[in-house]
């Protein structure tokens, strides 16, 4: 037993568990913490990682994925964020296959088990931490250290900053990440542990395996290679046995200076969020967090307080006479810094300055020094049962927190709500809610919330254009025109507010505007099928009707399940005479997209106009199957029946159809011109 562990007996009093019984008991709790989570839905990022990236169909072949980023763009691409995630979205595409559909359920249970697993595997990762090796008469070997590992371990599972990445799918890629680095970093271990073998072999090999692990856990998430650093930090301290204190008096006596680190106000909020970690948020971007602009501001007291505790951790690990001691707090700073260091904007630019996620591999640096610091707390102070209660305390609120924060990463409404009162500063989150309040046709509270966004982002352009959008929707043209417009001024490229600008200006009635409207927008998206529909509705109103076909065609190309531009093709040419022509489209349309019912009825339609009636009769049947309510179906297949002498059947639809809609005057007055048929018929046959 260590001294650690010694020290620790009173946390946990028991006998040395077995490892497979302390590994049961951080899987069980790891579970418990983020089960809640498992028949969430799809949320925030999902949608364009999961159910938008085409990468996860069987019809892509897999050859794409290592083209693609995790986002489904390819990598030459300028909209492409360049994360190079292709394992990741392999196994999004095995759930998918699997599952048979986007059925979040099996996603989220995928997560919590890896969850799981890594927080086992955590055990055996703190043993070596806490143990190091020790040198046998038969060469090296692990000394377990079973009490330190296994609070450690406790630790890591329940922290409840883990609640992104495990309740949200898109945070596979960090536990994927995680899985594969400490693999990678055991396999290191285990070469060194075999040295004292005869067969040689044995080490190389896992140390070939060690770098394969850790190129699985980079085409995971691209924080794997810092597995790298922590097995070179592993190797210098603990295999190579280096006194880091001789070698930094070394480099002193030689009068060269330690590189300075510049103190940053988002390094301490990182360090925040392990140590209380209650106030969490699913996006810490656009004003959550207020810049300092003076030396006067009292948060600059943040960052001296992280570099200070930094500064006395690293000095407690270069100067301990203690070699344990030493190991212990210079791995764990290891393990808190090294991952950290892609997301830390040292080395290069990354697209956030805080973010939970990329505190899943720290998070166990951080709970292997909170460890060592019970202990050490123990072992000076005389209210050993105290320190005992506030280790037990810490595991019981973040198991609360974790399953509080699981639930409200089960739909998007929770999850967006949430984060009013911890950022109430941030126009994405004001932005968000707004939206998922427009999805689900709450339009009056969306507006609220999407004045917000821009109010406290002036230069929020998708804020813009999804309020400009619902002003349009309640015919509020000229304020939806003036955000439309000024979106595009902020970002000419926006090809989205370009297109909704011309729908505003096409329904002013200026159509020259809404026409350059359109053009721009395809200029900066080529491939964008809805503006070419678009488009077309503006020929289409100027009746120019070869322009409007051309769209047409151009969206369906483009898109070729686009239905509405195939229903806009048959019926411009079905009004202008063009049976034949109208005919062909539709017959076309059906063969790309056989359920549509709106294909079907207008298709219907014209076969009846051509008196192909039979066929007609089928199709329209069939549309009523699918959409059994539609008064226009059953109105427009009694006219068939009207017109084909079916006249019994013509008025059972007639019928039907002004039950559903009793406003349609059409019906009205071909139903009315049925019934004198049939009175007239009646008085011949008296």
């Amino acid at each position: 037993m260590t001294e650690l562990d010694a020290d620790l007996d009173h946390i946990i009093p028991a006998s040395v568990l077995p490892p497979f019984w302390a590994k049961l008991v951080v899987g069980f709790v790891s579970l418990v913490c983020f089960a809640r989570s498992y028949d969430g839905d799809f949320v925030f990022d999902d949608s364009e990682a999961i159910i938008n990236n085409k990468d996860l169909r069987a019809d892509t072949p897999l050859g794409d994925l290592w083209h693609h980023d995790f986002w489904g763009s390819r990598l030459s691409s300028n909209t492409s964020h360049k994360s190079y995630r292709p394992l990741t979205v392999l196994t999004f595409r095995i759930n998918y296959y699997l599952s048979g559909g986007f059925h979040p359920m099996s996603f989220h249970v995928i997560n919590i088990l890896l969850h799981g697993g890594i927080s086992v595997l955590m055990v055996d990762v703190f043993s070596v931490l806490f143990g190091g090796l020790q040198y046998t008469s038969k060469g090296r070997r692990l000394n377990l250290a079973p009490r330190s590992s296994l609070l450690a371990a406790l630790l890591f599972a329940v922290h409840p900053v883990h609640t992104e990445c495990v309740a949200g799918v898109v945070g596979r890629a960090d536990l994927l990440g995680a899985l594969f680095f400490l693999l990678s970093f055991l396999g290191y271990c285990k070469a060194f542990r075999e040295t004292g073998n005869k067969e040689g072999t044995h080490s190389t090999l896992w140390v070939l395996l060690s770098i394969l692990l850790g190129a699985v856990a980079m085409l995971c998430k691209e924080q794997g290679i810092t597995v790298l650093g922590l097995n070179a930090v592993f190797d210098i301290l603990v295999i190579g046995k280096l006194n880091v204190l001789e070698m930094v008096q070394k480099v002193l006596h030689k009068d060269k200076s330690l590189e300075a680190i510049n103190y940053n106000y988002y390094y301490s909020l990182n360090a925040w969020l392990l140590l209380c970690p209650w106030w969490l948020c699913f996006d810490w971007s656009m004003g959550c967090i207020p810049l300092i602009k003076s030396a006067g501001d009292w948060r600059v007291t943040a960052p001296v307080a992280l570099w200070l505790c930094l500064i006395g951790l690293i000095c407690q690990a270069l100067c301990s006479e203690d070699s344990h001691r030493r190991r212990i707090l210079t791995l764990g700073l290891g393990f808190l810094i090294i991952p950290f260091l892609p997301a830390s904007n040292l080395f290069f630019r990354v697209g956030f300055v805080v973010a939970e996620r990329v505190l899943y591999l720290p998070s166990a640096g951080y709970c292997m020094l909170l460890t060592f610091g019970f202990g050490a707390l123990s072992k000076h102070t005389k209210k050993k049962k105290l320190v005992a209660a506030v280790v037990l305390g810490i595991l019981f609120i973040n198991m609360l927190r974790c399953m509080i924060r699981s639930g409200e990463w089960r739909n998007e409404e929770q999850l967006f709500r949430s984060a009013l009162s911890v950022c109430p500063l941030n126009a994405k989150v004001h932005y968000n809610v707004g939206k998922n309040l427009a999805d689900k046709g709450n339009q009056t509270a969306a507006i609220r919330y999407y004045r917000e966004a821009v109010r406290l982002n002036p230069k929020y352009v998708h804020a813009m254009n999804n309020l400009g959008n619902i002003l349009k929707e309640r015919n509020e043209l000229q304020e939806a025109e003036e955000l439309l417009s000024l979106a595009v001024q902020i970002q000419p490229d926006f090809a989205a507010a370009w297109m909704n600008l011309g729908i505003v200006q096409n329904s002013l009635k200026r159509f020259e505007a809404a026409e350059q409207s359109y053009r721009t927008a395809i200029k900066h998206r080529r491939k964008y099928p809805d503006c070419y529909y678009n488009l077309g509705r503006l020929y289409a109103d100027l009746n120019r009707h070869v322009d409007a076909l051309n769209a047409w065609r151009n969206a369906t190309v483009l898109k070729p399940e686009h239905s509405l531009a195939w229903n806009n093709m048959i019926i411009l040419l079905d009004n202008t005479g063009n049976l034949a022509q109208a005919e062909a489209v539709g017959r076309e349309a059906l063969e790309l997209i056989p359920n549509d019912h709106s294909l079907m009825f207008s298709l219907a339609n014209v076969l009846g106009k051509s008196q192909k009636y039979k066929e007609s009769e089928a199709l329209f049947l069939k549309a009523i199957k699918a959409h059994p309510n539609a008064a226009s179906y059953h109105g427009n297949l009694a006219v068939l029946y009207h017109r084909w002498g079916h006249l019994d059947l013509a008025k059972k639809h007639y019928e039907i159809s002004l039950q559903l809609d009793p406003t349609a005057l059409g019906t009205k007055e071909n139903y009315g011109l049925l019934r004198r048929k049939l009175e007239q018929m009646q008085k011949k046959n008296v």
